[in-house]
């Protein structure tokens, strides 16, 4: 009996020991300290088998350290094992606590071989010489010191601690990337794979170091996209043509040729199969574009315009532009889809992780709120993982409960569940579930009285389920715009832009404008575009060009003097930001010509004039329309500057000779006014020639002007020569009468 628990026991350590000789990839920052460590466990292999076939009997201290043997290569193998499949940002930033169990192994390795009495075994020499060879460097790996890359892991903690708003520089994140092995999106994944299991197995509560570190991981995966790292092609780029020579016509070792922006669909960003043309002129990949209209979008995903149709024109002028490119980089055509497409999204979940998502959902529903701060956790990052368990989530039925959580008082749970909301919404088909389930007042409630985090994340969510156009009324009717306004005043930057990004969508529906102006969203976002550094500026300019167009909102930003603030962002912003301030300018002249003045007095002629030359798209015709209205201002201004110097000159040439005296005022006093010549007296000659007389009005007091008023002689002298013979004969008349 006891030489087959003999036999067994070496067997085990034996299988042990071909466990950890199959373990490879080890990460490359720790990959000398774990081969070395596997290099030697494996030379030990000759010896355990030589125990297993010795006849003779073995000592208990012998057995005893086989024992102990065995449990540390259980140890062993646990610590190689995370090496291979663990984090690297992890096994970096933690490498003392790495470091410490490697040695802790190594420990327990040496003095479990120490306890192996070899003189007492019958096994050959080499063997034995070769186990003593193995002891040696046990001992002296026991008692060294290994030093890691200091540089990698001071810019490595630099970036950790750094905050999540802070931009991060290019360089740094590449040549970290690089040193990580962190180039490749599959790559990337594995890393978040690493990090879930590691909250698996803290219970399902992250903690600050692992949701930073997720934060880390996050900024090389926007770097990778952002520079087009990535070296694995998409599904449509796989296919390689063949050259002559029957060999690949691109060699694995280069690099993947960079898609052209022009060919990708500005929806998925991906090489377009079946480019098609929408009412505005832009062009999408069919599929993306016809998920969009089945989603009840009117608007153009790119320009945000109104689509007159949904008439969808096929380019085969791209399309052959694209086979073109396709077969000088030698890359096979892409071929269009059929038309034949699912008409929903079906879970795509192993059966374990179906598992998994049902015993968390009888967690959340336990009333425990340690099982459902656990539960909701992990649901939060399974939720983040992939699209496949977002539809799975949502069709086990998870997200009542989600919906459920929201209200209870523990900030934890209101975060991972809000947070759990937010990735399931990113699924098309998720957001009908979330808000019929009767979320969007819960949300409202985290978005009021929540941690930080919290809000920052309902703000998220609330934009994300404004996508949908019925749900713009829905979350505006909820009372959701005074604490996003509220957390645009006072949030984090990453909380301000998400407010921003939701207040834009919400505002959109013109029902929503007046009550964020009533919230006092003007004040907060002209407080934006003047504060230094300038970091909202351009979501400021977005949201306010929204609001411009309704009358409260053009109301509020008048009073708030932002024609100064505008002005100088079309002189000196951005093209982006020249444009929205613009398109405010436009709305603001509409309705008040004060405010033309206003920015004619401050210059705007030159600046408007640049940008219709060199704007964009919108820029320019928003540049023409202020051009247009300005120059009919001052073309108003002239014609009105010209009529009164006019009317100025008119009584200056006909102002009233002087009243002649007092003698000449009695001998002309019953002289008769005389009458006018024609029915019109005065006549104005405009620049085409023609006469317009003004008809004199009723007490128009005609002036002295006329000479012929004065060429009237005195009454003839006949009328006065015989008055005293007359005046005698009527006298004596008189007298002779009895």
């Amino acid at each position: 009996m006891a030489e087959e628990d003999k036999g067994a026991l070496a067997q085990r350590v034996i299988d042990a020991v071909n466990e950890i000789a199959s373990i490879s990839g080890y990460r490359s920052t720790i990959k000398r300290q774990y081969c070395n460590l596997a290099r030697r466990l494996k030379l030990l292999t000759p010896l355990f088998e030589e125990i297993k076939d010795c006849r003779e009997s073995m000592p208990e201290g012998t057995i005893g350290a086989l024992a102990s043997l065995l449990e540390a290569l259980s140890a062993a193998k646990e610590l190689l094992r995370f090496g291979t499949e663990g984090s690297k940002i992890y096994l970096v930033l933690e490498r003392e606590q790495i470091m410490n169990k490697c040695h802790a192994v190594t420990s327990q390795l040496e003095q479990a071989l120490s306890g192996i009495s070899y003189e007492n075994l019958d096994i050959s020499d080499e063997v034995k010489e070769q186990a003593e060879l193995i002891l040696g460097q046990f001992r002296r790996a026991k008692g060294r010191v290994d030093l890691p890359d200091v540089e990698l892991y001071e810019e490595l903690l630099a970036l950790y601690n750094q905050s999540s708003d802070t931009a991060s520089d290019p360089a740094v994140l590449r040549r970290l990337a690089e040193k990580l092995e962190l180039m490749k999106i599959v790559d990337l994944k594995q890393e978040s794979l690493a990090l879930h299991e590691m909250v698996c197995a803290s219970g399902g509560d992250p903690g600050e170091s692992i949701e930073r570190l997720s934060m880390l991981l996050k900024k090389f995966k926007d770097f990778v996209q952002t520079e087009n790292l990535d070296m694995d092609p998409p599904t449509s780029e796989k296919n390689v043509l063949p050259s002559s020579s029957g060999q690949s016509s691109v060699d694995n070792n280069q690099k993947t040729p960079v898609i052209p922006d022009d060919f990708r669909c500005p929806i998925s960003l991906e090489l377009m199969n079946d480019p098609v043309i929408v009412s505005t002129g832009q062009t999408y990949e069919r599929s993306c574009i016809e998920k969009w209209l089945e989603a009840g979008h009117r608007t153009c995903p790119k320009t945000q315009q109104t689509l007159s149709s949904t008439t969808l024109t096929p380019n085969y002028v791209l399309r052959s532009l694209i086979a073109v490119w396709c077969e000088v980089n030698g890359i096979e055509p892409p071929k269009p889809p059929s038309s034949s497409r699912p008409t929903k999204t079906s879970s795509a979940c192993l059966p374990a992780e179906c598992a998994k998502i049902e015993f968390l959902l009888r967690k959340l529903a336990s009333g425990n709120p340690e099982e459902q701060l656990s539960a909701a956790g992990e649901i939060r990052l399974l939720a983040k993982r992939n699209a496949d368990n977002r539809v799975a989530i949502a069709e086990a039925g998870a997200i009542p409960f989600l919906v459920h959580l929201l209200l209870t008082p523990d900030s934890r749970i209101q975060e991972h569940a809000v947070t759990a909301l937010l990735n399931l919404s990113i699924c098309d088909e998720n957001k009908g579930n979330i808000v019929s389930s009767g979320a969007v007042p819960g949300i409202v409630h985290v978005l009021r009285i929540g941690s930080m985090e919290a809000r920052e994340n309902a703000a998220a969510t609330l934009f994300s389920l404004s996508v949908v156009d019925e749900y713009k009324v829905t979350i505006g009717a909820s009372g959701a715009i005074p604490p996003l306004v509220l957390l645009l005043s006072e949030g984090s930057q990453r909380g301000k832009k998400d407010a921003a990004t939701a207040l834009f969508n919400l505002c959109i529906y013109q029902g929503n404008k007046g009550k964020a102006v009533r919230a006092g969203i003007v004040p907060t976002l002209m407080q934006l575009l003047t504060e230094p550094g300038g970091v909202m500026v351009d979501e400021a300019l977005a949201v306010l060009a929204i609001l411009a167009s309704h009358t409260e909102g053009r109301a509020a930003i008048g009073a708030a003097k932002a024609v100064p603030v505008l002005v100088e962002f079309i002189r000196i912003g951005s093209p982006r930001n020249k444009e929205n301030a613009a398109a405010v300018l436009v709305h603001l002249w509409a309705g008040d010509q004060h405010h033309l003045l206003e920015a004619k007095e401050l210059g705007i002629m030159d600046p408007l004039v640049e940008l219709a030359q060199n704007g964009t798209d919108r820029g320019k015709r928003k540049a023409a329309q202020l051009l247009e209205r300005l120059n009919r201002f001052i073309e108003q201004q002239q014609e009105a500057q010209a009529q009164a110097k006019l009317s100025t000159s008119r009584r200056l040439r006909h102002r009233p000779r002087p009243r002649p005296s007092s003698s000449r005022r009695h001998r002309h006093r019953h002289r008769p006014k005389p009458r006018l010549r024609s029915r019109f007296r005065y006549s104005l000659r405009s620049r085409w020639g023609f006469r317009y007389r003004l008809r004199p009005r009723w007490g128009f007091r005609y002036r002295p002007r006329p000479r012929w008023r004065f060429r009237y002689r005195p009454r003839p002298r006949w009328r006065f020569r015989y008055r005293p013979r007359l005046r005698l004969m009527l006298m004596l008349s008189l007298q002779s009468r009895p």
